[in-house]
């Protein structure tokens, strides 16, 4: 039986195979994504070797000193780069409209014409250069060794490359890009691989580091193929909630650094400008406390920061009582208040229930488990927690306290900031000094230690 040659189809967003290429793919129904890959058989037997570009060296002999990377100029999103941009490297920064995208790379653009490494060219497919000129000024990031240009077409941003020779191109927005030569709408799947497979290219020829702007979908995801975040060396996925002026860079990919960074950011009426220590925004210190709060501390990256959880018991009028939650996992919530009506007695079934974190911030990690618990439990029986407590801990179902992971470096930080007591899980290892743990193996143990008083 002769095998067949025929070359399999793949959808370029989530990399189902067909024998046989079809209009809609059947995994994630998207539309013209499937595409022909491989070569048939006989095809593959007329390749022949080609000549190297450059020969094979020993690892321990290639130079590294070039693939350094070099800092932006904005120290928050060069700790999340993991030290600054490497040359050569594309970075995809992607985030919901108004988020403060184009302001953020205008500010990297400024920081590095100003330094004196080469130009940098700052593309608008989204502006003209007057209205990018005129945010520039709104921000104070205007330099003589910053280039604008308003261009939708990609071989005409290559032109410009060629004449400005740039040592920094921005690009804004890869979705607003499309090349003469190949066919599909502006933003489409087609075209937004094209426009990126050529800017990656380009940016590994000329070993020119390329900033790259992506839009989102409503779900949240980056618009386009989802063979644009293999394409690129850096994704960054930059968010805020549009009521708060906090904005956060989270790292989701990275080949030269680590990905689990995040950085912070403030959008102020000038700009926008780094906030290197957060904690205090997402805290209402008080000389006293108030019932239905608590102090936690997350871990965001590698980052601990410091965050308030409130919550609001009330009688119910309605038949089904309410549960709304703001800024906090809703589904860890529920399991929560489930455990502290069966594992504390307290009685909540008939009670409106309001859980909202301080400041915009947003905590979905298990550690915060403990803190909603206690702020629910305080709010339900109007006791108060002591002002300089912070409380960390995850809580399974059967209401034991669980381990977490970064015990010291979260109470290190809160010992910083003045909190000289704290709510641990059992086998926390060695603590910081400063402050003073009190280990609760279960959550009767800690509603105990809580409503009795700490020593």
């Amino acid at each position: 039986m002769v095998k067949s040659t025929r070359p399999n189809f793949r959808c370029a967003e989530c990399g189902r195979e067909e024998t046989k290429w079809v209009g809609r793919c059947p995994e994630c129904q998207a539309w013209g994504t499937l595409e022909e890959v491989g070569l048939p058989r006989a095809a593959l037997a007329r390749i022949t070797a080609g000549t190297p570009s450059a020969p094979a060296r020993p690892i321990g002999q290639v130079d590294v000193e070039a693939a350094r990377a070099r800092p932006t100029g904005v120290p928050e999103l060069d700790r999340v780069l993991g030290g600054g941009v490497v040359p050569g490297a594309v970075v995809l920064l992607a985030g919901e409209p108004g988020v403060g995208k184009s302001t953020l790379l205008l500010e990297v653009a400024f920081r590095w014409a100003a330094r004196d490494d080469g130009p940098s060219l700052y593309v608008s497919g989204e502006e003209s250069a007057g209205q990018v000129r005129l945010r520039a000024e709104r921000t104070g990031n205007v330099h003589e060794a910053m280039y604008l240009a308003a261009e939708s077409d990609i071989g005409v941003v290559l032109g410009h490359v060629d004449t400005v020779k740039p040592s920094l191109l921005v690009i804004d927005s890869v979705q607003t890009l499309a090349s003469a030569g190949v066919d599909g709408t502006q933003g489409g799947v087609t075209q937004v691989r094209a426009v990126t497979a050529a800017l990656v290219a380009l940016a590994k020829e000329r070993d020119l580091p390329v900033l790259l702007v992506g839009h989102v979908t409503k779900d949240g995801s980056i618009a386009g193929p989802r063979l644009l975040e293999h394409l690129v060396d850096v994704v960054l996925q930059f968010d805020g909630d549009r009521h708060s002026t906090l904005r956060m860079v989270r790292g989701v990919k990275n080949r030269f650094g680590p990905a689990d960074e995040v950085g912070c950011f403030e959008l102020v009426d000038d700009g926008i400008v780094g906030v290197a220590d957060p904690s205090g925004l997402f805290l209402n210190r008080r000389e006293t406390g108030v019932p239905g709060t608590a102090v936690t501390v997350a871990v965001e990256g590698k980052r601990p920061l410091l965050g308030e959880v409130q919550a609001l018991v009330a009688a119910s009028h309605l038949g089904t009582p309410r549960r709304a939650v703001s800024g906090l996992d809703s589904s860890r919530v529920a399991m929560a208040l489930a455990v502290l009506e069966r594992r504390g007695r307290i009685r909540l079934a008939e009670s409106d229930v309001f859980t909202a974190t301080v400041g915009g911030m947003r905590i979905v990690e298990p550690a915060a488990d403990l803190a909603v618990a206690l702020a629910v439990a305080s709010a339900a029986r109007d006791f108060v927690l002591p002002p300089d407590l912070v409380v960390v801990g995850e809580v399974g179902l059967a209401g034991e306290v669980r381990r977490v992971g970064g015990v010291r470096t979260r109470l290190a930080e809160a010992a910083r900031l003045g909190f000289t007591r704290a709510l641990i899980p059992p086998d926390a290892g060695k603590l910081p000094p400063g402050i003073r743990a009190h280990i609760v193996p279960d959550l009767g143990a800690a509603l105990r230690l809580a409503q009795d008083g700490l020593p």
